[in-house]
């Protein structure tokens, strides 16, 4: 007999028990551990196929045009000063252009990974196993979904960068970057087990919103293991599986 779905109140509610910023960070390290799962390969290998393609062009990209420009900027007698610019350059890279190339990577993903927490969740009996949708119906739905977080990304991320050039304001501006990016990137990835029970986004902000801590612990651990080189291609993947675990476990706490 199929387990009864609990309300979206009683989901908010259970999630908030979760709310602690160590235990929702675990997710991640286990989502990590379970990528190697022979039931998850079909969902996994073109993901990380797309990531170390996109991962490794946007180094070798970044590191060619940066030492053009490094080299024309700077005077053969300023030569020494070349390693502040590429410091610069690493900073910029990481909290700039490498989380640009995830949300590609993402969105080319998007229909694997909705297949991926969805096969989380039936294991763990998070949730009834739903039909299973035709490949192009899941493709459709999930660049939807994607593109749709995406114009939420972009309205926020805009004028953040706008504050990199304000005098005064550019100094806090990587700050409130990095915990910008931390906050989608969890958005981004709760979002995949949250759709495959029919909850929107809306309603994922307003559930999100009631357990802010956690949510950032959870994304501020994706975006520190984007940061690292051959790890980052790993994270998209463990972080849906480890979201599929967080709302999974949370909803077996719920009774039916």
């Amino acid at each position: 007999m199929e387990a009864c779905l609990p309300s979206h109140d009683a989901l908010s509610m259970t999630l908030e028990r979760l709310n602690h910023p160590s235990l929702s960070a675990t997710y991640l390290l286990r989502g990590l551990k379970l990528l190697a799962t022979p039931e998850l390969r079909q969902f996994i290998w073109i993901p990380l196929l797309t990531n170390l393609v996109l991962y490794a062009a946007a180094l070798l990209i970044g590191i060619h045009y940066f030492s053009v420009f490094v080299h024309d900027l700077l005077p053969a007698w300023l030569g020494f000063l070349s390693w502040v610019l590429w410091l610069a350059f690493a900073v910029a890279f990481i909290l700039i252009m490498y989380f640009s190339f995830t949300l590609m990577a993402n969105l080319i993903g998007a229909p694997f990974y909705g297949r991926l927490a969805e096969k989380i969740m039936a294991q763990l009996g998070g949730m009834a196993a739903s039909p299973e949708q035709p490949w192009g119906k899941a493709l459709t739905s999930g660049l939807a979904a994607e593109f749709g977080r995406l114009r939420y990304f972009l309205a926020r991320a805009i004028p953040l960068l706008i504050l990199f050039v304000i005098p005064g304001l550019n100094l806090v501006a990587p700050f409130l970057w990095l915990w910008f990016n931390a906050w989608f990137l969890a958005m981004e990835y709760l979002a995949y087990p949250l759709e495959e029970q029919g909850i929107g986004f809306d309603e994922q902000r307003r559930l999100a919103s009631g357990m802010r801590t956690g949510v950032l612990s959870f994304g501020g651990a994706a975006l520190l293991g984007l940061a690292v080189p051959g790890l980052n291609v790993l994270i998209p993947p463990a972080a849906v599986i480890g979201a599929a675990l967080y709302v999974s476990e949370s909803r077996s706490r719920v009774s039916p």
